[in-house]
């Protein structure tokens, strides 16, 4: 349980951080491909074996975290323009919404409990996930044209959180979890700094300092939501329809809260309603261990 309150609580400081990009005008896309350097950095110093390239490639699960590294920063992108395109709500709703995949694959594929409990937990939660989402002023708005984004993001999101599961389970010792989580992020940087090298090449790139350091501050916690998530999935006691609930709703809870505590945000009816869910479907999803 304690590997996930701390995957809670680093992807909750994620979304603080995205906060303060807007307050100081940071770009988004230098910070976060800064972040995926630092992220793989991180990884690779919580690594207590000898980083040896030629072993590591030769990993069952190797494949793997270079297709989630490309897949990580391309929703990243589609989650960018899911927001500009239908707005923040649904890019929010898409993400969030996509905790449904997984807990479809586990419930399936690995045969997970389906309780009265656990199962009525889940359905509130997507209730919970929709109603915060919506902020102040903002609906789902989706039309044929741009209907791909969004559902491409949720799909990205289902596969990132499915195949975390699938290679925790079947490729990923304990002790190889720090050298996964870095080569996922490690493969994103390198999409990333082509993707900053093009735009040196057309000279539309401009780096700022500013940018780098909002990119370190974002790159620690980052690492640390997805190597404490990889730990809480190897809970003997909980499935992984249980921990990505727990994680998914958990995590827009607190980082409703904070952005009440912090950023001074309005909420409407709609959002109350959706914490006391979010609340009572956790509460559900952890009594049906």
């Amino acid at each position: 349980m304690i590997y996930l309150i701390l995957s809670i609580l680093a992807s909750s400081l994620i979304f603080i951080i995205f906060k303060l990009f807007s307050k100081y005008n940071v770009d988004t896309l230098q910070a976060i491909i800064v972040n995926y350097v630092v992220a793989f950095i991180s990884g690779i110093i919580a690594y207590t074996e000898p980083v040896e390239i030629t072993t590591i490639t030769k990993q069952g699960w190797f494949y793997g975290a270079m297709v989630l590294g490309i897949i990580f920063i391309s929703v990243f992108n589609l989650m960018a323009i899911t927001t500009q395109r239908n707005g923040l709500s649904v890019a929010a709703v898409a993400t969030k919404m996509s905790l449904a995949i997984p807990i479809i694959f586990g419930i399936i594929v690995y045969k997970e409990s389906t309780g009265i409990l656990k199962m009525t937990g889940i359905i509130i939660a997507l209730a919970a996930v929709y109603l915060t989402s919506m902020k102040t002023g903002e609906g789902v708005s989706i039309t044929k044209k741009t209907l791909i984004f969004p559902l491409l993001v949720f799909i990205g999101s289902g596969i990132i959180d499915t195949s975390l599961k699938y290679f925790e389970t079947h490729h990923v010792s304990k002790n190889d979890v720090p050298i996964f989580s870095a080569t996922i992020f490690g493969f994103a940087a390198i999409v990333g700094l082509f993707t900053l090298l093009y735009k040196r090449i057309t000279g539309t790139l401009k780096i700022s300092l500013k940018n780098i350091i909002a990119g370190i501050g974002l790159g620690v916690p980052n690492y640390f939501s997805i190597y404490f998530l990889i730990k809480a999935l190897r809970h003997d006691n909980m499935d992984s329809s249980t921990v990505f609930t727990i994680n998914n709703v958990a995590i827009l809870l607190v980082s409703t809260l904070a952005g009440i505590l912090f950023f001074k945000e309005n909420l409407t009816l709609k959002n109350w309603i959706g914490i006391i869910l979010a609340i009572l479907s956790i509460v559900l999803v952890a009594f049906s261990i």
